[in-house]
């Protein structure tokens, strides 16, 4: 017999509709594979309205809508609530998707929709990094006593499962530290600027592909990145950081000509993450450096990201994700569903 279950989605934007047009892919997968079926009964948007039908959404009219800039509200059978904590609250769903734009700040006002999902009793998987790295100890003890899942692969390397292989195969293995690259639209970036393109050439193009963030500077200035070490250092190393207590600085001083001088000299420039242990505290840091051909950095290329870990059991294992798109964000969120539907 076929288990039906109910999304709400809140955020509709790039990542939001690659993960719609994945639930349509993955429609008969889900079915015999899984004895799943998946109905999504309501959606809210940032600029375009949303929409609540407990018998479920038309989601390739829901894509056409956002698509050609019409309101969701057409496809609502209730009056349209436009207000997201009152949005969820009146969402009839077992689990909550959200995909909003990131505020590396404080993380709400996301922080405040995946507490109220998990108070209201549903399940919660999230790819934005704000209310982890702000929420992670305070959100996980909610989850636990609500008897609920919380999971968020994709806020870290997208859909390359990071956290699951340390939930579920590196087991009584402990990150002593890690090295790499995390934001991949930089990485696209200089890459870019390699090629002869100003840094504002790249950034539009990596707008036009939807890689970059909902505010690019997040990702110049290194807060995307810095956002993303806090979070493997709170959730991977167990010791609470935000990205404000990362030695942050982003690519935006690195000019064509420095571009240039590390081409001819065989090097490239990456934005380089890590964090580490010295003297019994964690030290990370975000920085654009020069790399040689014997770094593992150096043939990362284009919108790819890698990760380099330092485990007290293995002393170098690297993870590289390559080519990554919102359809592999996407999929990190479609895992972290089965999962949840794995242990609860």
């Amino acid at each position: 017999m076929t288990t039906n279950v109910r999304f709400c989605l809140v955020g509709f934007g790039n990542v939001g509709k690659s993960f719609a047009e994945l639930l349509l892919k993955k429609e008969t997968e889900l079915a015999e594979r899984y004895d799943l079926s998946v109905t999504v009964t309501g959606i809210i948007t940032g600029t375009l309205g949303a929409a609540i039908d407990p018998n479920g959404i038309d989601l390739q009219a829901a894509l056409d809508l956002v698509r050609s800039g019409q309101q969701l509200n057409s496809l609502s059978t209730q009056e349209p609530i436009n207000e997201t904590n009152a949005f969820i609250l009146n969402c009839p769903a077992e689990f909550m998707f959200e995909t909003t734009p990131v505020n590396p700040q404080t993380g709400q006002p996301a922080l405040s929709h995946i507490k109220t999902a998990l108070q209201k009793g549903m399940h919660v998987v999230t790819a934005n990094k704000g209310p982890v790295v702000h929420g992670y100890e305070e959100l996980t003890s909610l989850a636990r006593q609500k008897g609920k899942g919380f999971l968020f692969e994709s806020t870290v390397m997208d859909g390359a499962p990071i956290y699951a292989m340390f939930r579920e195969v590196l087991k009584c293995a402990n990150l002593l530290g890690f090295f790499g690259i995390l934001n991949s639209c930089t990485n696209l970036l200089l890459g870019m600027m390699e090629q002869g393109k100003s840094l504002e050439e790249a950034i539009e193009f990596g707008r036009s592909i939807g890689i970059t963030e909902t505010d690019p500077s997040n990702d110049i200035d290194g807060w995307d990145a810095s956002i993303k070490v806090a979070l493997l250092v709170t959730v991977l190393m167990g010791v609470p950081l935000t990205p404000q207590e990362v030695d942050r600085t982003g690519i935006r001083d690195i000019t064509p000509e420095m571009i240039q001088q590390a081409k001819a000299e065989g090097e490239r420039w990456k934005l380089v993450c890590s964090a580490k242990y010295t003297d019994g505290r964690v030290f990370a840091k975000v920085a654009p450096e020069r790399v040689g051909t014997e770094s593992p950095l150096y043939s990362v290329s284009d919108t790819s990201s890698y990760c380099q870990l330092r485990l007290d059991v293995l002393p170098g294992l690297g993870i590289l994700e390559t080519d990554t798109t919102t359809e592999t964000t996407a999929y990190g969120l479609f895992a972290d569903f089965l999962n949840i539907l794995k242990v609860h």
